[in-house]
């Protein structure tokens, strides 16, 4: 329970200076939501209408008190009214984030999956070569555009070979190439990750002892190396759930999927701060949510840390 609860607290830290230095970062930004969307006289608002509705919303509050308001407001699940549609901004989350969140826990499968089979294949003998070559390599992969893999992606397997459409596709088809650009820059870095902790896992004076009590290779690898040689891939899985989540912001603009993306560039363009700020809020939520579960994953992969916390 002592180890539950430090691992929450660093979360609500964590959630706590999100909020603070998106609040500030979005304060900042120039110009006005308010006045960009009434000050056009379409909307026929006068500037007296205008200063009214900045007073109605607390837009004309000093900093720390609309800091305050903002705070108490998300504490209660309230996250204020869209600028540009007077929509609830809860309503705009909860209806885009299904499609994000089915996205980016799809490529996060998948890009597990990728990077499993990999090191397994360097096991292989025959296959010694592709190990020594991600051994060797740095994470290439991760350093390619998101949105640059996805226009590739559309122009050979759409455009060039029909294989995949991208006008019209169908849930299941709507997936792939949307899921490929996100699973395949993040797969190689666990592959790397889990390959080198392999080989050092195979280093230790216990994998000896088991070969010689005639443990096939096979076994011992399933049975032994595994899950000892699983945590630092896991930890790199964790932190690279980050860049599932801006990736898949950029990838849904690039496929024109709905979600969170979608949403994200529509309050950029509008400069809608109540929709960014939640925008924000829940992305770190789930990359916290996501780092809070790797944690209390630990001490059931390896009993060693369980040990070390009923001792403490």
């Amino acid at each position: 329970m002592t180890y539950v609860a430090g691992r929450l607290g660093q979360a609500v830290i964590v959630l706590a200076i999100a909020f603070t230095v998106s609040f500030i970062m979005l304060q900042a930004l120039p110009g006005d939501a308010l006045v960009i969307r009434f000050e056009n006289p379409e909307a026929g608002l006068s500037p007296d209408e205008i200063a009214r509705l900045r007073e109605a919303l607390g837009a004309d509050l000093p900093l720390w008190q609309q800091f305050w308001m903002t705070l108490t407001s998300f504490l209660r699940g309230d996250f204020g009214y869209s600028v540009q549609s007077g929509t609830s901004v809860a309503a705009i989350i909860a209806s885009a984030l299904p499609d994000t969140l089915v996205l980016a826990g799809t490529a996060f499968v998948v890009a597990a999956l990728l990077a499993v089979v990999l090191a397994l294949l360097t096991q292989l003998q025959p296959l010694a070569w592709l190990g020594r070559v991600l051994r060797s390599t740095p994470s290439l992969f991760i350093s390619i555009p998101v949105f640059w893999l996805g226009i590739v992606l559309v122009q050979v397997f759409s455009f060039r070979l029909g294989w995949v459409p991208v006008i019209n596709p169908g849930p299941i088809e709507g997936l792939i190439l949307p899921v490929m650009a996100l699973a395949l820059p993040i797969s190689a870095p666990i592959a790397q990750v889990l390959i080198r902790a392999i080989d050092d896992v195979r280093m230790q004076p216990f994998i000896t002892v088991v070969r010689s009590r005639g443990a096939s290779d096979w076994w011992i690898l399933s049975q032994n190396v595994a899950r000892n040689a699983v945590l630092p891939a896991l930890t790199m899985a964790g932190l690279l759930f980050g860049e599932l989540i801006s990736g898949a912001v950029i990838t849904e603009t690039v496929f024109g999927r709905t979600g969170i993306g979608r949403v994200t560039e529509q309050a950029v363009v509008a400069q809608d701060t109540p929709v960014l700020q939640a925008v924000v809020v829940i992305s770190a939520a789930v990359f916290v949510l996501v780092n809070l579960a790797v944690d209390l994953i630990y001490p059931v992969l390896d009993p060693r840390l369980a040990a070390k916390g009923a001792r403490a």
